[in-house]
């Protein structure tokens, strides 16, 4: 049932939700009484709504999850429980019962609260994420330490149906059901309708599987036919088949999990009377429930990828304001060149680890489906899965996010760049991706690829390169190549017709004196408006790897000084490559590295982080005038 306005929201008054109003920390919420939580779930539904049409962020995931947090935080004594959130966009409901419900109007800010969980954040937060499918394996480490710590301390982890789809998440279940620690996992499964079968009747089956008289008879008969081995198999074979005429757990049971489940995530009593069963049973638990990502907003409930993330919105309108720019960002320049490119070649196969609206792809998954695979959340899989393709003689584009690649590297390196494989990499999110944080700002790619021998790593400075640097990159057959890109729109650049660009070769943009800044990427716009202060060159260098190195060595004989700027970090970028050039070829002279610093960059808007960086043309200005103050 949706949300009904009755007045326009002005503001987020506290005052107006009583109930919640009481509760500071978990603490107090274990002192209400059961039959007032329905209320206080309507008010946090509420007030979250609220919040976020405010402050703008993650939306719809929080929405799904209100029932369960409440569940979770009346059930377990958090924090000395451990309660892991995967990934975290469902979080904010959590963060504003554990004690940052004053503060969750600045989430995804400079200097606000952080978008996932955070450990440095609050000691509710028991693991730091941004990554999916990681919960598994860290609640089990835990799970481990309490069982040394013999403190009764429980492990619970909330793992969506999205993330569930790694590897590393069945690698955790696998491991767990081996060494048979007390840990629960919670499948949070919001693509899936409680039909007939698995609703009501489930419900009670959860109670009566996670019950002591159903526990006490199961171990009993464990203990009784233990010596015999052929009556202890057929019971488990009998106990299999009657959970799965109603229920999918084999597949659980069969990683050694105890299944309970489906059950409805919205029901609050049925949660906390399941939850409290759980806790008591001894192993590796396994908890399936049913909800409805946008619980609550109409909107959010019938198209939750679009109310997945928002901007600020009035909450009365029921439709999310459209963007006032209308030029074109990355991801889209990159999903037009597939389409383009994919006309006249069938060989074409496009890859994304579970981002095709973020990447761009909507209308080449739609326009080529047999050409379109989306391999759920599994980067590595991606990797070698294109290589695979690529060893059968068809062409793929891996579409991933810069940070997300992290996770594939060794798929990269073995699989790919060792047997030179021609795969083209598309980074989207490359450089500073802003409000997100420091697990998703792109700054380590060109560090961790630029080491790979037969490398190709393409940089470029606006949306027009960008999709000649895509096809030059296609059709290269010499090995892996990379473009790596940012997030958000480009400068406005004109589209030119596609050719194929000279692999290795940059580009003079303006002729100046005494001073050059060697660009890689789309901060050439602040590279020449510094330029043109400073009466310097400015140099496209276009290509990470290779080097134009010709060029470099032009320039570095009639400039003084020489810098070069990126969105990546400093240590091992391309800054870092010019160094190792020039003191190959025993050219010693005066150069400024800017890029990103040896920390991890915290959330912000691109804008605010750029400038605090030095990276716009005010610090490119003020860092080269520092240099001849010295």
């Amino acid at each position: 049932m949706s949300i009904i306005y009755k007045q326009k929201i002005i503001g987020v008054n506290i005052i107006s939700y009583p109930t919640l109003e009481l509760i500071k920390t978990p603490e107090d919420l274990r002192l209400l009484p059961m039959e007032s939580l329905s209320t206080l779930c309507e008010e946090l539904r509420q007030f979250l709504l609220n919040s976020v049409s405010r402050s703008s962020g993650h939306f719809a995931s929080g929405l799904g999850v209100i029932e369960l947090t409440v569940a979770l935080h009346y059930v377990y004594k958090t924090p000395f429980d451990n309660l892991i959130w995967d990934v975290g966009h469902q979080a904010y409901p959590h963060k504003i019962l554990t004690g940052r419900r004053d503060r969750i109007d600045t989430i995804r800010k400079k200097n606000g609260l952080h978008p996932f969980p955070w450990r440095l954040e609050s000691e509710y937060d028991i693991l730091s994420v941004g990554h999916s499918s990681t919960s598994i394996s860290a609640g089990l480490g835990m799970a481990v330490a309490a069982e040394y710590e013999n403190k009764n301390r429980k492990t619970v982890c909330v793992i969506g149906d999205g993330a569930i789809t790694a590897g590393l998440a069945f690698e955790a279940m696998n491991h767990a059901g081996d060494i048979h620690k007390d840990i629960l996992v919670i499948l949070n499964d919001n693509d899936m309708s409680i039909s007939e079968n698995v609703g009501a009747l489930n419900n009670s089956l959860a109670k009566l599987l996670s019950g002591d008289l159903y526990t006490s008879l199961r171990e009993s008969g464990k203990k009784v036919f233990s010596n015999i081995p052929q009556i202890k198999k057929l019971l488990k074979k009998i106990e299999e088949y009657l959970k799965g005429m109603v229920v999918p757990s084999t597949m659980f049971e069969e990683l050694g999990f105890n299944y309970i489940g489906p059950i409805d995530g919205h029901n609050v009593f049925t949660l906390i009377h399941t939850l409290k069963n759980m806790s008591e049973l001894k192993g590796p638990q396994f908890l399936h429930i049913i909800t409805k990502k946008g619980k609550g907003y109409e909107p959010a409930e019938k198209d939750p990828i679009n109310w997945h993330a928002v901007p600020k919105f009035d909450p009365e309108t029921f439709i999310l304001p459209e963007s006032n720019n209308k030029q074109l960002t990355f991801s889209q320049i990159f999903g037009d060149w597939l389409c383009q490119e994919a006309i006249d070649d069938p060989k074409l196969i496009a890859i994304t680890p579970a981002m095709r609206e973020g990447s761009g792809m909507v209308k080449f998954s739609k326009t080529y489906p047999k050409q379109y695979f989306d391999v759920a959340i599994a980067e590595q899989h991606a990797v070698t899965f294109a290589a695979g393709l690529a060893i059968g003689g068809y062409k793929p584009v891996v579409a991933i996010y810069s940070t997300f690649l992290q996770r594939a590297y060794d798929q990269v390196i073995h699989d790919v760049a060792i047997q030179k494989l021609p795969i083209l990499f598309a980074i989207d999110r490359a450089g500073i991706v802003g409000s997100d944080g420091p697990t998703h700002q792109g700054a380590f790619d060109l560090s961790f690829l630029r080491c790979l021998p037969d490398m190709i790593i393409m940089s470029p400075s606006d949306e027009n390169e960008c999709r000649q640097m895509l096809h030059s990159g296609y059709h290269y057959q010499g090995g892996p190549v990379a473009v790596r890109y940012p997030r958000g729109i480009g400068s406005g650049a004109t589209l030119q017709p596609l050719v194929k660009i000279p692999i290795g070769k940059g580009l003079i943009r303006r002729k100046g004196k005494k001073i050059a800044i060697l660009n890689f990427g789309t901060l050439l716009i602040e590279a020449i408006k510094a330029a043109e202060i400073l009466d310097a060159t400015v140099v496209d260098m276009r290509f990470v790897k290779p080097l134009d190195e010709i060029l470099i060595l032009d320039i570095a004989k009639t400039h003084n000084l020489l810098v070069t700027l990126e969105e990546n970090a400093i240590m091992g970028g391309a800054g870092s490559g010019v160094n190792e050039f020039l003191l190959k070829v025993s050219n010693i002279m005066p150069i400024i590295n800017l890029g990103l610093p040896d920390y991890y960059i915290s959330q912000g808007s691109q804008e605010e982080i750029r400038a605090e960086l030095g990276l716009n043309t005010d610090g490119i200005v003020k860092s080269i005038n520092n240099y001849y103050l010295k």
